[in-house]
């Protein structure tokens, strides 16, 4: 079993910057592509961003230019950078893992995750 531990969301103003973070532990972890997704109420969950066990990074065309996964490998860490953030970014943010291994992540199989953590953007 996988275990998550996301941190970082927080209340901030339109423009602003945010880094979420995602420690990663459990077995087998060389078997999952990591990433992450948001809720917002009402709407249906979103893939942003993910990494493949190689290393690639995909990110989501809604996002992309905006949001980037990195890894802190010592530490099985995930982050995600969110800069320019608007009020449609309000919503609650998962670390999850996709059963994938080599070089590809998809954004939508997502099979465990976190309990997230809420970003609100607002003025």
């Amino acid at each position: 079993q996988l275990q998550f531990v996301e941190s970082g969301g927080a209340l901030v103003q339109p423009g602003e910057s945010l880094r979420l973070s995602c420690v990663v532990s459990g077995l087998g972890l060389d078997y999952y592509a990591f990433g992450w997704f948001r809720q917002a109420p009402g709407k249906e969950r979103e893939g942003l961003s993910c990494m493949s066990v190689d290393g690639r990074t995909k990110v989501a065309d809604s996002v992309k230019g905006r949001f980037s996964i990195s890894k802190d490998h010592a530490k099985n860490m995930y982050y995600l950078q969110m800069d320019n953030l608007k009020p449609e970014d309000t919503a609650v943010y998962y670390c999850g893992a996709e059963l994938y291994t080599g070089s590809y992540c998809g954004l939508t199989d997502f099979n465990s995750w976190g309990q997230g953590t809420q970003v609100t953007v607002s003025s």
